[in-house]
């Protein structure tokens, strides 16, 4: 089901992304693109220092156009600086999560064949068994406050056994050099986005110059109303390296002109809310946990929200209670979308005022959705099937796994992104959860995501997650794995209280047959509750 607009998809403004990039960049000169730790660095800024670090990549001998260089930093200014350096060298961006692990690194570095590596300072010590088991020659290394004094006021590093470059000396090197301007084509790689791997090992998506320039311009069709030309101020609390936010504040909102403020670390609510009180912004993008985390901050509810008019969720479920606290408390909607690293990411989106919660939204323009069975069939309107998606935004296939790529693209080019949803009559989609997470008691198919909305509902609670468990009579039963909002609460009564909730809201095989009460969830770096490693725990 394709959604009917009378627009059009335009992708003949821009040649590439460098072309983006500079064309951008001149049309908005001296107006701020990020603020980050109270710095304010130019659209022209952005392309001079771009420009230098490319220059420089340019003069390592071995460093090719078409070569892979990972970014390993939180939402600093420098993550934007390396990005665009590396895209107007004609290089291969690789978004590495600080968070990871040796062995994670080790995996991703070796399977994208990085040759080059852009890390936070602090990091380092995590590289010292990594590198030497990878094709990286090339490390750069940064400190959070490097923009914030000249070079000989540098922060000190970390002493490691294999050769670095500062951040500084790029930038200062890069000056003296001369760029060699790239011609990259629309359907040239950009960037390897691995997914999350939580049925294995990650698998790096393949998105070009057009995937990325297609969804920013699908988004932009579907919220560009609401988007005043250089004038905006967006929150970017949730990771760069991560597609979500790549997308939208390093490629969507830079294109109109706005000013994305970068947060380094949203897990400090208290810092969170003092930068963004010194901004009057007018667009936010989050998820459940972060909605709700924020919206329980008396310093938060006392802010300006006179001019927030986008609120954007995406990389999990919105439940009615994060949407009820949050309109509440800023007086914004939610628009939620839906989307995966293997879309660029976004498939759909509800439109900003007009939307209808419990669902993504219609498909972005030039976007087919289909609902399929388990033989690639399309199912009858308003059946649940695996939703399948075919686009511009779609990957390439994942980096080097052909035999993957096939499993999960359809003959006729559908891509079946592992969720199971459901199309309605008026062309919105609901997803339903993903055909991993689902939990089947005595038959009968159970979604994680609908029990969860219901628990989210209960004044009692904080958040919560529901996996299934094993059962010798049923298969599986259904367990709630939740956080109270009163942890000093009588978790007997509680339990007791939830149960009869459960009982008069769902279906009985429905009803979670193990409630456990926890102090906190595992979380991905992106904020999403991590089912899997509840099952695995």
């Amino acid at each position: 089901m394709a959604y009917d607009s009378d627009q059009q998809l335009d992708l003949t403004q821009y040649t590439s992304l460098i072309d983006l990039i500079e064309q951008t960049s001149d049309r908005y000169g001296d107006k701020t693109a990020y603020a980050c730790l109270g710095h304010h660095t130019s659209f022209s800024e952005i392309e001079r220092d771009s420009r230098y670090f490319a220059a420089y990549l340019q003069s390592i001998e071995g460093l090719n156009v078409g070569d892979r260089i990972a970014i390993q930093l939180p939402n600093i200014t420098q993550f934007v600086i390396a990005a665009y350096g590396a895209i107007r060298a004609g290089m291969v961006i690789v978004n590495t999560n600080p968070l990871y692990t040796e062995r994670e690194l080790i995996h991703q570095f070796n399977d994208s064949g990085a040759k080059a590596l852009v890390v936070l300072s602090d990091l380092l010590p995590t590289l010292t068994n990594v590198v030497a088991k990878t094709d990286i020659e090339t490390v750069i290394s940064t400190h959070a406050l490097d923009l914030h004094a000249p070079q000989e006021q540098a922060q000190p590093q970390p002493e490691v056994p294999f050769a670095t470059l500062t951040f500084h000396h790029i930038l200062s090197q890069g000056a003296e050099l001369n760029y060699q301007p790239i011609t990259s084509q629309l359907e040239q790689l950009a960037a390897l986005q691995y997914t999350g791997g939580t049925t294995g090992l990650s698998k790096g998506a393949m998105l070009s110059h057009g995937n990325l320039i297609a969804n920013a311009m699908q988004i932009k069709s579907r919220v560009g109303d609401k988007l005043i030309k250089g004038e905006e101020i967006f929150v970017a609390p949730l990771p760069i390296y991560h597609i979500y936010a790549f997308m939208v504040n390093l490629v969507l909102y830079f294109e109109r002109g706005a000013c994305s403020v970068l947060i380094p670390n949203p897990r400090d609510i208290s810092s969170l809310i003092q930068t963004i009180s010194n901004y009057k912004f007018s667009g936010f993008a989050g998820l459940n946990t972060l909605f709700v985390g924020l919206c329980h901050q008396p310093e938060f509810k006392a802010l300006d929200f006179s001019h927030l008019k986008v609120t954007i969720s995406g990389g999990t479920a919105l439940t009615q209670a994060a949407a009820n606290v949050w309109q509440q408390t800023t007086g914004c909607t939610i628009s939620e979308g839906y989307g995966l690293s293997e879309t660029s990411p976004v498939v759909s989106l509800n439109s900003p005022g007009l939307e209808q919660i419990g669902t993504i939204g219609k498909p972005v323009i030039g976007t087919e959705v289909r609902i399929l069975d388990t033989d690639d069939n399309e199912v009858p309107l308003g059946e649940s099937g695996e939703v399948a998606v075919r686009g511009p935004q779609v990957m390439q296939g994942y980096w080097n796994k052909p035999e993957e790529t096939a499993k999960v693209m359809t003959q006729d080019g559908f891509f079946k992104t592992g969720d199971i949803g459901v199309a309605t009559s008026d062309g919105f989609h609901k997803i339903v959860d993903r055909i991993k997470d689902m939990i089947i008691v005595s038959g009968f198919n159970v979604y994680p995501n609908e029990i969860e909305d219901v628990l989210s509902n209960h004044d009692a609670i904080l958040e919560c997650a529901v996996i299934g468990v094993k059962d010798e009579r049923a298969g599986e039963k259904v367990k709630a794995v939740i956080v109270l909002n009163d942890q000093s609460s009588d978790q007997e009564a509680a339990r007791a209280e939830l149960e009869s909730y459960c009982r008069a809201q769902l279906t009985a095989y429905k009803v979670p047959r193990i409630i456990e009460f926890v102090d906190a969830l595992p979380k991905s770096t992106v904020g999403k509750i991590l089912r899997r490693e509840l099952r695995e725990g």
